[in-house]
């Protein structure tokens, strides 16, 4: 009796075992590199959750985004130049750079502000001509919403620059991700209240209160607190992300639901990608 069953076990792990790859064939690794500002860099944006969750371990994924900055500062600083070493690293069949600017592009914001009619596009144009010498694709995503509300409707005053990033994708050929579009239409189906509770830290009493009534109020963001002071030849002190409740960065709900919108758009708009990416 037993012989049977085990001609039969051998029988259904043989179709198995045919369609194993072999350990012996070659790799085709991929590269993933988000650049960008804090609403994509980890612990405030969705690129954390986007690396550590939607690609799969074939694809190395590196977020690249930093805070505070621009189409003119990420490149004034010197974390561009680091973007564009990290394309030519050999080794990868393909290297994708995700390129997500306009939060800090707008007015009011010394040393980093442009001008959305010639200075922000003509960024965005040098930063797809560069990815594109250095051996990279280029993908525009447009500026993620901020979860303001008047009357119960968004009021993004990041539209401009969303507009202005979809003309220089269709210009250039470049893929585009329409974030700004799409989180404007899943923080409205939300309602303000429920949008709330995609930031890095609780929404207070008062926030809630008003957003019930369908109209957002400015955010009491808590103050940094000073580093404590150390002796000369002490450890340096560990990061520790500020958790602060705004309408513009993301807690691990708003990381892990973005994320999931970029991959999938991802998936439709570059076809490629699509076997790097988890559902």
């Amino acid at each position: 009796m037993l012989r049977p069953i085990l001609a039969l076990s051998a029988a259904i792990a043989l179709p198995a075992a045919a369609r194993a790859a072999d350990p012996a064939a070659p790799i085709h690794p991929s590269k993933i590199i988000l650049v960008g500002d804090s609403t994509m860099q980890q612990h405030s944006g969705w690129g954390g959750s986007f690396c550590a969750e939607k690609v799969v371990s074939i694809a190395a994924c590196l977020d690249m985004g930093r805070g505070g900055r621009s189409t003119k500062s990420y490149r004034a600083e010197g974390s561009w130049a680091v973007a564009l070493n990290e394309m030519r690293v050999k080794g990868y069949d393909a290297v994708w750079v995700l390129i997500q600017f306009g939060h800090n592009d707008q007015p009011g914001k010394p040393g980093r502000s442009t001008d959305l009619a010639t200075e922000f596009p003509a960024n965005l144009r040098r930063y797809v001509e560069e990815a594109r010498a250095a051996g990279a694709r280029p993908i525009l995503v447009t500026p993620l919403t901020r979860r303001m509300f008047t009357d119960g409707k968004v009021s993004d005053t990041l539209d401009p620059w969303a507009a202005a990033t979809r003309k220089v994708a269709a210009e250039m050929n470049v893929p585009l991700i329409d974030l700004n579009a799409r989180s404007k239409q899943i923080v409205e189906a939300l309602g303000p209240a429920l949008a709330a509770h995609l930031a890095m830290a609780a929404p207070t009493a008062e926030v809630v209160e008003a957003a019930l009534q369908g109209t957002t109020i400015e955010a009491d963001k808590t103050p940094r607190k000073p580093a404590p002071e150390r002796a000369a030849d002490a450890l340096p002190a560990v990061a520790a992300p500020q958790a602060v409740f705004d309408y513009t960065h993301l807690g691990r709900a708003g990381a892990d639901l973005f994320a999931g919108l970029v991959a999938d758009e991802l998936a439709k708009q570059v076809p490629a990608m699509r076997p790097l990416l988890v559902p």
